[in-house]
């Protein structure tokens, strides 16, 4: 055997008698690159820029998923900074998709998913009925240790303004593509931050419904 297969053989075997949940190398999925160029006049955007909540149950293509997290929030420049700005450039939200095989983390980095659950979390990230059928939920988390030794209330209100900035790109995005979007902030966030297993100093903002329209 390998030596490098071997640890690999023994780490797995020490993470499963530790009973940790972690998510291994080989989960860690790359986007195709995204396309950044095309798609309608800013302007013309901006005049379709709508909320809808009626979606159909066609999942999005790994191409329209790849394009929708760049323009969210990728990284669009050499020096690491992104779509949407942020506070003193904290980059403190994180986006989680939540789909149908899993919930995911994406790595603008690495323009990827890192898989967070293996599990079809939709259904909880609300109430309405539509929640559990529409192929994406964008999950925006703050994660509050980005944010230095701010005080609490300044850390709410920066990671909110960020999200505005993030949330806004992706209903632009929707717009130029035809999709259907809306944003929500009725969930239990401590239910859903639970699920996704997320650190106490991480916080739920906001979930954005991303699919298809339903056709008439």
């Amino acid at each position: 055997m390998r030596r490098s297969t071997y640890l690999s053989v023994c780490l797995s075997a020490v993470l499963a008698l530790s009973g940790l949940a972690a998510v291994s190398a080989q989960e860690s999925t790359p986007l195709p690159d995204p396309e950044v160029r095309g798609g309608k006049p800013l302007m013309e955007a901006l005049s379709e820029r709508m909320t809808r909540r009626e979606f159909a149950p066609d999942r999005l293509s790994a191409q329209v998923l790849s394009n929708l997290l760049w323009a969210a929030f990728g990284i669009n420049r050499p020096d690491g900074r992104r779509t949407a700005p942020s506070a003193s450039n904290m980059q403190e939200i994180g986006l989680y998709a939540v789909m149908a095989d899993g919930a995911f983390i994406y790595d603008a980095k690495e323009h990827a998913l890192r898989l967070a659950v293996k599990e079809d979390l939709r259904a909880a990230t609300g109430s309405q009925e539509w929640i559990g059928t529409a192929p994406l939920e964008l999950v925006f988390v703050a994660d509050y240790a980005k944010m230095g030794e701010r005080p609490e209330e300044d850390k709410r209100f920066y990671s909110g303004v960020d999200t505005g900035f993030i949330s806004q790109n992706v209903y632009l995005f929707c717009a130029s593509e035809g999709l259907a979007t809306v944003v929500r902030g009725g969930l239990d966030r401590a239910a859903v931050g639970k699920a996704l297993k997320l650190r106490p100093d991480q916080r739920i903002v906001l979930v954005q419904t991303v699919g298809w329209p339903a056709k008439k």
